[in-house]
């Protein structure tokens, strides 16, 4: 009961941002890129830091790139979400790479999940390191996984696996040669670092 009492909140917030958005005036579009990013704050918290990192990644300190390749498929319809969808189809294209820029160059924020340094490294997970690199901080292109909550990374690696997040194939094919059970225990060990 009360996960669906959070959940409802955090929509109403996020539709209220995005009626923010979407009905702002004409002269907001002027606006700078922190202004713009308020609306952003609504789910993703103060400086990209989200209220409920078990539903939002962290965006703040996240590789830049990845920022912008997730607005721009919220905008082209490659990505689906109820929220993000039409809040990035409200701004301008011209706005995208600044905020992810602006959110990029904030710290990553310090670790609070149990440490998963003394942890040992499960099955598989060594196949992620060419991309997402040594210690899951992210490269140019992939995103930092270490310290992203363990709900959120079993969520999106699931989505992956059963198709329901098709905007990168790569991870698409990657998820399906796991089990749910290795996919846990790989959520479990980025969460911790």
């Amino acid at each position: 009961m009360f996960t669906r009492c959070v959940s409802t909140i955090a929509t109403i917030t996020a539709a209220a941002a995005l009626a923010a958005v979407v009905n702002a005036p004409a002269q907001a579009q002027d606006a700078g890129i922190e202004a713009k990013a308020q609306a952003c704050t609504t789910c993703h918290g103060a400086n990209g830091v989200p209220l409920d990192p078990k539903t939002m990644p962290v965006i703040a300190g996240q590789q830049s790139y990845y920022i912008f390749k997730q607005l721009v498929n919220y905008r082209n319809g490659m990505r689906e979400h109820p929220i993000m969808t039409p809040l990035a189809k409200g701004l301008q294209q011209s706005d995208l790479r600044p905020l992810a820029d602006y959110f990029a160059a904030k710290p990553w924020p310090a670790n609070t999940a149990v440490s998963a340094a003394s942890a040992a490294a499960p099955k598989g997970i060594t196949m992620c390191t060419p991309c997402h690199q040594q210690n899951f901080q992210g490269g140019v292109s992939w995103p930092r996984l270490a310290g992203l909550s363990y709900e959120y990374l079993v969520a999106s690696m699931s989505a992956f696996a059963n198709e329901r997040r098709t905007n990168n194939t790569d991870m698409v094919q990657m998820m399906k040669l796991f089990t749910d059970s290795e996919r846990e225990a790989m959520a479990r060990y980025l969460a911790g670092l």
